[in-house]
């Protein structure tokens, strides 16, 4: 990795040396998506409401998880989906998962969310990827995403009422420091939806935020 300011390393870069300099913890994993991720008060509710809306889907949905990370969680929803494609950025992550998990409707790709063409689908589900995006990447994937039915939203926000999706250059921290979060709903990015419903809720100790999925009805 050159000496160049984070600003301009490739969002590619970025996330690899997350990864590679576990900047998320886990040090004894040899990839590890953060606490989010493996904290089982985080995760169990969040895997209870998305495994009721996929069960409740009759003809089954295909599903795209933007971001699927070391798919700790993606691995539990495989058997509730038609097809469940899990992208990430980082080709070496991408290439253990493929490894480690090998189902008949599962796939694994390495894209570039913000500038790649995403597989066809009826779901998108981006759990805590865009509030590590700046706000110029997030609107990217929100033009992408328009073309599905569903999205499943994770954010992690603060406390209370807080200006929207200040900007931030991509990488590992998000915007809670000043006290703001995506809202994809709101400028600049201004993601319009026929629906919203709040699946999940989880407030985080040390009133260090909560973490909100919310489900939007595109069309």
């Amino acid at each position: 990795m050159n000496k160049t300011s984070k600003q301009h390393w490739p969002t590619k870069d970025v996330m690899t040396q997350i990864y590679e300099k576990n900047l998320w913890g886990g040090t004894t994993f040899d990839f590890y998506s953060g606490a989010g991720s493996h904290d089982p008060k985080i995760i169990d509710p969040y895997l209870k409401v998305l495994t009721d809306f996929l069960e409740s889907q009759n003809p089954p949905l295909v599903v795209c998880d933007l971001g699927c990370g070391d798919f700790n969680i993606g691995k539990h929803l495989t058997k509730y989906s038609k097809k469940y494609i899990a992208i990430d950025i980082v080709e070496t992550l991408i290439n253990r998962n493929k490894k480690l998990y090998k189902e008949d409707n599962l796939e694994f790709y390495c894209l570039d969310i913000t500038k790649d063409e995403l597989p066809k689908g009826d779901c998108i589900i981006l759990r805590q990827v865009l509030q590590h995006l700046s706000n110029t990447e997030i609107q990217k994937v929100v033009k992408k995403i328009k073309h599905y039915k569903y999205v499943i939203l994770t954010e992690h926000i603060p406390l209370g009422n807080f200006v929207p999706n200040k900007n931030i250059i991509t990488g590992q921290g998000i915007r809670l420091k000043q006290n703001s979060g995506v809202n994809v709903l709101e400028a600049p990015l201004n993601f319009k939806i026929k629906e919203e419903k709040q699946l999940g809720e989880y407030f985080l100790e040390n009133s260090k935020g909560r973490i909100v999925t919310m489900l939007y009805r595109v069309f």
